[in-house]
């Protein structure tokens, strides 16, 4: 419905645009293509209900939708032809008094002013009259779930048996407050959130209206802001055009908002997924300088982790219109290399975090700190990880007890060091979780699963996931690898690989990208063998007949709770007997 005409308000004072192009028509509606569609079969068929509940957010259109339909109800042109029809394209008799609300047999009443149950009465006395002018004496209630209970009950009866001649239209925000035995009596309509998309170009077609020019930039901020509420969307673009005059540009809404510089979103959250706590620092606080506010920035780098897992899940997400170029590139390259364990955890520590910001003296400070948690996390292992760490490691003498920190970050960072410690022979002290092999003169690596460890041992999780999840290996050899990209991964991969190689063991790689098929990954063939060793148990004849015995049972996993039995030793033969 966003392609229709919008017909302004006619008034020869200046009006806000909310006002001014508030829509006469079920075609000016945007995004409400259901209920157009419902309303449109029910008026061609003559099935007009006696009344109808709208709901939705605040500025989604429901006082308009009910004047619309106030209008459709008492469409009737000059010479008395017409009739109820939701093609309104003439203007009647009725609809310029019904649309700016001074028509005598269309009543509106804002149920957060009048609640009680003498309100109710006067509105129910009036019921038994006939319309003045109209077809329909039309009742338009605001905010219904206002009223008390005392008024609910007195609607009861007149709304489940009203008279021919009066129609009820409520409008709400807050549906669950209304009583079930009101709704069951009206036919509801939820009115939906505007799509970004939708409301982009509405707002386009208003800007050419107005005859000013506007970056696309500038439209997508406003429209994301505006969270698909029309009236927010045309107040901000309003504000807009008063702030920029003839052009609005991206930058000023931007600092208009207090909102922050996308493409430096980007840039955060790259810094704490890399673990740079520094660099996010530094990040942050251009951004707050610039006038961004600390709750907005967390909010708009916990939508960049939300929109990188939608694209890990769904690569059609790249095509959002109201995505930038930066965000759509890189926003394709981390859900390549990091894992929904890793996004999840980011998106439940920022969730947590922005109500700390929000709630804190200092919103700056809280910030942060989030960021610093939040980097500091980053490159640690999911629970799982660490536990899967700890079964696989070799039986060895008694280790040390973790730490058991007191907060925060502290008990997991010994919880990763032990479990590093437990597996590699160079353990890395608590103390230094960071320590890097480069103090060593140089480190051979003979094989993929070395350079798997050492990315574990220098607890880079993102490139020992690579490593393991997108590498399909041709040939390796100490300071050479050369490999196929597994599908989906990053067209940096072989540099990135390539430059922490060299750090790490303080020599000269060369990292090929090959045209060869290679060998699976290593996660591929750890999935194959575990999947083998589950069809080998399932084949036993002891477990097929637990699986006789309790139809639908499953295996689980596989492990072994015995140690390994020495091989009995052969007794000698008995001697014969004389």
């Amino acid at each position: 419905m966003a392609d229709t005409d919008i017909t302004p308000a006619k008034t020869g004072a200046y009006r806000v645009l909310a006002r001014k192009y508030r829509p006469w028509s079920f075609d000016d509606l945007i995004g409400q293509e259901a209920m157009v569609r419902t309303l449109t079969n029910a008026f061609s068929t003559g099935r007009i209900a006696q009344a109808w509940m709208l709901t939705g957010v605040r500025g989604v259109g429901k006082t308009t939708t009910a004047r619309i339909l106030a209008r459709a109800l008492n469409y009737q042109l000059a010479d008395g032809t017409g009739g109820p029809t939701v093609d309104l394209s003439q203007i009647g008799v009725h609809c310029e008094a019904i649309m700016e609300s001074r028509h005598v047999d269309v009543l509106e009443m804002d149920a957060a002013s009048r609640t009680g149950i003498d309100d109710v009465r006067e509105i129910l006395d009036g019921v038994r009259y006939s319309p003045a002018s109209a077809r329909y004496k039309v009742y338009i209630i605001d905010e219904v779930h206002m009223l008390s209970d005392k008024a609910f009950n007195a609607f009861l009866k007149t709304l489940e048996e009203p008279p021919p001649h009066v129609k009820f239209i409520f409008a709400t925000t807050e549906i669950r407050k209304v009583p079930v035995t009101v709704l069951s009596r009206c036919q509801r309509f939820s009115l939906r959130r505007v799509d970004s998309a939708v409301l982009t170009q509405h707002l386009n077609k208003i800007i050419g209206m107005e005859g000013i020019s506007a970056e696309e930039e500038a439209l997508a901020l406003i429209s994301r802001a505006a969270e698909g509420s029309v009236r927010d969307a045309l107040s901000i673009l309003d504000q807009a055009i008063a702030h920029g005059g003839s052009r609005v540009e991206g930058e000023a809404v931007r600092q208009m908002l207090g909102l922050s510089d996308r493409g430096r979103v980007v840039d955060l959250f790259d810094a704490v997924m890399r673990g740079d706590a520094a660099s996010a620092l530094a990040i942050f606080r251009e951004l707050y300088d610039n006038g961004a506010d600390a709750a907005i920035v967390l909010t708009d780098l916990a939508e960049f982790v939300h929109f990188v897992t939608r694209i890990k899940l769904s690569p059609a997400t790249l095509d959002d219109p109201s995505a930038t170029e930066v965000e759509k590139l890189r926003g394709r390259d981390f859900a390549g290399t990091l894992s929904h364990k890793v996004l999840a955890r980011a998106w439940q520590m920022l969730a947590k975090g922005i109500a700390e910001v929000q709630a804190a003296p200092k919103p700056a400070q809280a910030a942060d700190m989030v960021l610093v948690r939040l980097a500091y996390a980053a490159d640690l292992p999911t629970p799982d990880e660490a536990l899967r760490v700890l079964k696989d490691a070799p039986p060895s003498s008694p280790s040390p007890t973790p730490p058991r920190g007191g907060g925060g970050g502290h008990a997991s960072q010994g919880s990763a060091a032990f479990a590093v410690a437990s597996r590699n022979p160079d353990p890395v002290p608590s103390a230094a979780p960071r320590a890097s092999v480069e103090a060593a003169p140089s480190l051979r690596l003979d094989t993929l699963e070395d350079a798997v460890a050492l990315a574990e041992k220098q607890r880079d999780i993102t490139m020992k996931m690579a490593l393991e999840r997108q590498v399909h290996l041709v040939s390796f050899e100490d300071g050479k690898i050369e490999f196929k990209p597994a599908p989906g991964a990053s067209p940096g991969l072989a540099n990135d690989i390539q430059r922490k190689l060299s750090q790490w063991t303080n020599r000269r790689w060369i990292c090929v990208i090959s045209r060869e098929d290679g060998r699976p990954t290593l996660h591929q063939s750890a999935e194959e063998a575990r999947e083998s060793k589950m069809r080998g148990v399932a084949a036993h004849p002891h477990v097929q007949a637990v699986f006789e015995h309790f139809p639908g049972a499953q295996i689980v996993s596989v492990r072994s709770t015995a140690p390994e039995e020495e091989p009995p030793v052969a007794e000698p033969p008995p001697e014969d007997e004389e």
